[in-house]
């Protein structure tokens, strides 16, 4: 866990540092980054690289920026609000990315 939560700590500090690099991917709209993140959460527990707990944090995390782009588009979303969502949704983005890919798969009842 701490491990973890150092991960995401450097992780952030790292898209903090580089905003260019997220700019020089295709933009998405919001509606399609939540397509994808909510399709690969999807996938990620079909095949059994996310376990139960991972998979609801994960759409926890997802469920509350949806509510946040909600609460947002309420009062029209600025350039800011943009940029901040773009944040989060990549810092969510690599959640899923590190959680599907940490060999802690469902059924894996082996303590480490």
């Amino acid at each position: 866990m701490k491990t973890f939560k150092l991960m995401i700590a450097g992780l952030g500090i790292a898209i903090a540092a580089v905003p260019g690099v997220a700019s020089a991917q295709p933009w998405q709209s919001v509606s399609a980054r939540q397509a994808n993140l909510d399709h690969r959460i999807d996938q990620g527990v079909r095949s059994g690289q996310l376990n139960r707990a991972e998979a609801k944090r994960l759409r926890n995390e997802f469920r509350g920026l949806v509510r946040l782009e909600q609460r947002y588009r309420a009062g029209g979303l600025n350039q800011w609000e943009r940029r901040d969502l773009n944040r989060r949704f990549d810092a969510l983005s690599a959640k899923v990315r590190y959680e599907r890919r940490d060999r802690d798969h469902r059924g894996d009842h082996r303590r480490r």
